[in-house]
C-alpha cells in the first residue's frame, strides 16, 4: 500500500533526462529537452450524482450552516461563540475559558489528531473527500461555475474561445460572485473574535479597525484563491496530510479502488455485446472516472495520494453500469486485502474492527470522557494569593499581628456571585471585618489587599501553614488556597 501511495501519478509523468557528454553539446544541440517540472492542466469536473455525490452535498451544507450560523447565536444576551481576544476571555455558549485554561485547547487539539488517526485508518482520507474546507469551498465555487458557465463542455469550450463582450460578462459574473462568498466568509471568520454584529455596522459605515480590515482581505483571498483557482493544487502540492497520510493507512484501510481483475482489458463496445465472448473486461474506457476526479486523476492506475477519497468516480462508474446492465462496484471502497482475497462485504467490515482502530477509537472515547466530566465538574472560581512583600508581618494593635496579601479572585463563568473568605490554621485567625466578603459579577476577576489578624501570643514565633478558603454563600462553589502566616518574636 505504501509502496502504491509513494509511486505518485506526477512523478511517473516525468521523463528521464539523458545526459549528454560536454564534449558532444554541440552534436545534440536539436535534441528535445524534457522539463523536470509538469506544466498544470486545468481541471474540468464533470458533475455527477449518487449516493457519495449526496453525502457530499449535506455535509456542505451541515458545515456552512455551522460556520456561517453560529457567530449569529445569542447566548446570555451576548455572542454564544466569541473569542474575545482583547478582554482574553473565549465564550462558547455557556462556557467561559480564559488564558488559564490553554489546557482545554491542547486536550482538544489531542481529540482532533486521535480522530484524525481513527478516520484514515478506517477509510483513507475520507475527512479530505468530505469535510475538509478546501473541498467544501471548492465545491461552493464549483457549483456557482456549473450554474453560471455550464457544464464541463461548456466551459471548455468557453475557455478555449477568444475574449468577446459575452465571456468577459460571464466571467465577470462568476468571478463578482466568487468574491461575494469569499469576502462574506471573511467576514463570518473575523466575526468569531469580534462582534459579527458590531462588525458589520463598522463595515457599512467604512469604520472597519485595521486588523479587522486586513483578516476579512486576507481570508476572502485566501478562500478565492484557493478555491477558486489553486483547487486541486492545494491538495496535491501544498497539504502535508498527502504526503503522510500513508503512514497511517494498511492492508485493511478503506480506500477507493478499482477491479482490476473484473474491469481488464477493457474496451468500448454496445450494450448488447457480450464481453466474455469478446475477451473484454467490465471497463469499457469511458474515463468517466477521469472526468469527475476532483484531482485530475485516473483511479484505474492504482491508488494514488493526489486521491482525496471523494468517491465521485464511483458514483460516475456505477451510472455507467448501470446503462450497461452491469453490476455495480467496479469502483468501490474496498481494502487492499479485500481486492487481493476477494473479499464480501461482510469480511470487509469486520477487519475494519481491527486492534489499531479499537486502540484509536479507546483512547478517543477515554480522553472526550475525561474533558467532557473535566469541563463538567470544573470549579468557576480561581484564586491566587500572594504575600505582601514589604513586610513579613505588622502589629495592627497591642498584642495583634497582622499579615498583609494580595488575592486575585476570578469568577469564571458568567453567574454573578457572593463570596465568603475565611482561614484556618492559626488560633484565633481572621479576616479583617471589610475584607471578609466580595461580590463578583459573571466573568469578572478583582485583586483585593487581604489582612489577617491574630493574637500575638497565638502560636509559637515563626512561619506557620494556613488554608485560606472562598466560597460562594449560595453553596455553588468552593476554593482553598495555601499560604502562610508569620508571627514574630
Amino acid at each position: 500500500m505504501q509502496k502504491q501511495l509513494t509511486g505518485a501519478r506526477s512523478m511517473a509523468d516525468v521523463k528521464p533526462i539523458a545526459i549528454v557528454p560536454r564534449g558532444a553539446a554541440s552534436a545534440n544541440a536539436g535534441a528535445l529537452e524534457t522539463s523536470l517540472y509538469e506544466i498544470r492542466r486545468k481541471i474540468y469536473p464533470r458533475a455527477v450524482h449518487g449516493a457519495f455525490a449526496r453525502w457530499r452535498v449535506a455535509l456542505v451544507i451541515a458545515t456552512q450552516l455551522v460556520f456561517y450560523g453560529t457567530p449569529w447565536l445569542s447566548w446570555n444576551g451576548r455572542q454564544a461563540v466569541l473569542f474575545d481576544l482583547a478582554a482574553r476571555k473565549f465564550y462558547v455558549f455557556g462556557l467561559v475559558f480564559w488564558p488559564q485554561d490553554v489546557v482545554y485547547l491542547a486536550v482538544l487539539l489531542i481529540l482532533c489528531a486521535f480522530a484524525l488517526f481513527l478516520f484514515t485508518a478506517v477509510a483513507g482520507r475520507v475527512w479530505c473527500g468530505y469535510a475538509c474546507p478546501q473541498t467544501v469551498y471548492t465545491e461552493i465555487f464549483l457549483w456557482v461555475e456549473r450554474k453560471i458557465e455550464g457544464e464541463r463542455l461548456s466551459r471548455m469550450r468557453l475557455d478555449g474561445a477568444p475574449l468577446t463582450l459575452e465571456k468577459f460578462v460571464v466571467k465577470g459574473l462568476k468571478h463578482t460572485a466568487w468574491l461575494a462568498i469569499a469576502l462574506w466568509t471573511g467576514y463570518t471568520f473575523v466575526g468569531y473574535f469580534t462582534s459579527i454584529e458590531e462588525l458589520g455596522i463598522r463595515a457599512i459605515t467604512w469604520q472597519l479597525g485595521a486588523w479587522e480590515a486586513f483578516w476579512v482581505a486576507f481570508y476572502a483571498f485566501a478562500t478565492y484563491g484557493n478555491a477558486g483557482w489553486m483547487r486541486e493544487q492545494v491538495c496535491k502540492y501544498m497539504c502535508p496530510y498527502a504526503r503522510f497520510q500513508s503512514v497511517m493507512f494498511d492492508h485493511d484501510t478503506l480506500v477507493i479502488a478499482y477491479d482490476t481483475a473484473r474491469g481488464e482489458p477493457r474496451g468500448a463496445r454496445s450494450r448488447s455485446a457480450d464481453r466474455k465472448a469478446a475477451g473484454i473486461g467490465d471497463c469499457v474506457d469511458c474515463s468517466i472516472c477521469v472526468q469527475v476526479c476532483p484531482t485530475g486523476i485516473d483511479i484505474r492506475e492504482g491508488l494514488q495520494y493526489e486521491c482525496i477519497g471523494c468517491a465521485a468516480c464511483i458514483d460516475g462508474c456505477d451510472q455507467v453500469m448501470d446503462r450497461m446492465g452491469y453490476p455495480r462496484g467496479l469502483i468501490r471502497y474496498a481494502s487492499e486485502n479485500a481486492m487481493a482475497t476477494g473479499a464480501g462485504r461482510r469480511e470487509l467490515w469486520r477487519r475494519v474492527l481491527r486492534p489499531r482502530t479499537i486502540v484509536y477509537a479507546a483512547l478517543l472515547a477515554g480522553i472526550a470522557t475525561s474533558a467532557g466530566a473535566a469541563l463538567w465538574l470544573r470549579n468557576p472560581l480561581k484564586v491566587d494569593v500572594m504575600r505582601d512583600r514589604g513586610a513579613l508581618a505588622r502589629e495592627a494593635a497591642p498584642g495583634v499581628v497582622e499579615n498583609v496579601y494580595r488575592i486575585q479572585v476570578m469568577n469564571t463563568d458568567e453567574v454573578p456571585r457572593e463570596l465568603a473568605i475565611e482561614v484556618a490554621g492559626v488560633p484565633g485567625l481572621h479576616v479583617a471585618n471589610d475584607q471578609a466578603t466580595l461580590a463578583l459579577r459573571g466573568g469578572e476577576a478583582r485583586t483585593v489587599p487581604l489582612r489577617l489578624q491574630a493574637a500575638a501570643d497565638a502560636a509559637t514565633p515563626g512561619s506557620h501553614p494556613i488554608d485560606i478558603v472562598v466560597t460562594a454563600r449560595d453553596g455553588s462553589a468552593s476554593r482553598h488556597e495555601r499560604s502562610t502566616f508569620y508571627l514574630p518574636r
